[in-house]
């Protein structure tokens, strides 16, 4: 098993905590190492679920369902039972960036940028429908198109600097680049400016391998790789113990994805059009997330 890639996760936490310096953040102390690298296979349906600790990946995938809506409304996730916004939403979070919106309108966060990219933002119950660039569906179109899938310029970005003021939370993971290779196998390069290694990155990684499953299926490509750089990667001060008890624990195979239904929109897609398959994994381990 030594070969597994959650090893890469576990070595980069030892990583972390040894080589990395501590620095007092907006929300806390953290041990920070900046520049990091991780690959994860997606051939033959893989899907890397963290198997060390016990993934929330119903979570992940309703987020990540919620950004290719186009969305910013929290109460669309509340109403699923996922609380990962809740903070960021609040009035009170909300009034500590100056923002004077209704409690859990998120501002252009993931999901306007994604696909209204700049679309003067009013609040997160107007129609945005045709305004803005609608980036997601640009790299759809050269996905499917013979020549344009062997482009360098599918890129997606969330980061914004002429609405970064408008947003709850100014966006971490900021960059994919998708590429195609001559047996039509889709990877898919992410950066990320700043990674809470011990919460927020398996659900990064999870996302982001579930986003290009998701595209390989949509365009009848086959998924190959998800590769994750992330600046300051950091691990909470709080987070340090749990996490040295996680790299003592082995890895199980990584489970399967399979999406059961295919659509000529994008938008359609389900919840329950995925499929996770043996997904085995060691207990829960409790941390505290820092908004």
């Amino acid at each position: 098993m030594e070969d597994h890639d959650e090893y890469q996760y576990l070595r980069m936490i030892q990583q972390i905590v040894y080589r990395g310096d501590m620095e007092e953040g907006r929300n806390g102390k953290t041990m920070v190492l900046f520049g990091t690298h991780m690959r994860y296979m997606l051939r033959n349906d893989i899907i890397p679920l963290m198997t060390t600790k016990k993934l929330a990946w119903k979570t992940c995938l309703r987020e990540l369902l919620w950004f290719i809506s186009g969305k910013t409304d929290n109460k669309i996730l509340k109403e699923q039972k996922v609380k990962i916004w809740n903070e960021n939403g609040s009035k009170e979070f909300l009034s500590s960036r100056n923002l004077d919106y209704e409690e859990d309108d998120l501002g252009p966060v993931y999901g306007h940028q994604w696909r209204h990219f700049n679309a003067e933002y009013n609040n997160c119950n107007t129609d945005y429908n045709g305004k803005g660039v609608d980036q997601l569906n640009n790299i759809i179109k050269m996905l499917k198109d013979p020549v344009e899938r062997f482009s360098r310029r599918i890129i997606l970005s969330a980061w914004n600097p002429c609405q970064i003021d408008e947003m709850a939370l100014p966006p971490c993971h900021v960059l994919m680049q998708f590429h195609v290779n001559k047996n039509l196998e889709l990877s898919c390069v992410l950066y990320q400016r700043s990674g809470d290694f011990g919460l927020g990155v398996p659900f990064n990684i999870a996302s982001y391998s579930f986003l290009t499953h998701l595209i390989a299926h949509h365009c009848d490509l086959k998924p190959k790789e998800f590769i994750h750089f992330i600046g300051n990667t950091h691990i909470y001060e709080d987070h340090i113990s749990p996490l040295k008890d996680q790299t003592m624990r082995e890895p199980y195979p990584f489970p399967k994805i399979k999406i059961n239904n295919k659509y000529e929109d994008i938008n359609d897609y389900k919840f329950e059009d995925f499929e996770i398959i043996n997904y085995q994994h060691h207990e829960t381990i409790k941390m505290k997330m820092s908004a």
